[in-house]
């Protein structure tokens, strides 16, 4: 009885070693655009807006989480443009503002997958809060 055991115990290692090793899957891309805007109480004609910047985009860090929203996958940062970009392994994330409560901003956290070698666009759009 003990050697039938031992004889399919290595038969099945002998199985699992001429087995092709699994590659991980490769890696897909986020893409997508932050709007940055303020809604203002009414103002006077001669009131001038401030415009959204390079450096407005600078001062809010966008971060993937895992789904759960429990561990930090990657910190982006949009560019001029409020466009951004960055590579992810397939999974489900949320991509939310850094510190969005302590900093009074306004954005829905939004869900999305990553598909292995495809792109994934997901746009945000924030609220300042500035009044």
């Amino acid at each position: 009885m003990f050697l039938g055991q031992l004889i399919f115990a290595c038969m099945i290692l002998l199985s699992a070693a001429g087995a092709p090793a699994q590659r991980p899957a490769a890696n897909g891309v986020l893409q997508g655009h932050l709007s940055i805007f303020s809604l203002t109480p009414v103002q006077p004609d001669d009131a001038t807006l401030p415009g959204v910047t390079a450096e407005t985009y600078k001062n809010y860090l966008l971060v993937v989480l895992t789904q759960d929203g429990k561990k930090e996958v990657a910190r982006l940062t949009a560019d001029e443009h409020g466009n951004f970009r960055v590579m992810l392994p397939p999974g489900a994330y949320i991509l939310d503002v850094y510190d969005r409560v302590r900093k009074h901003v306004r954005a829905k956290p939004q869900l999305f997958a990553v598909l292995s070698n495809q792109t994934t666009r997901v746009d945000l759009q924030m609220d300042t809060g500035i009044r």
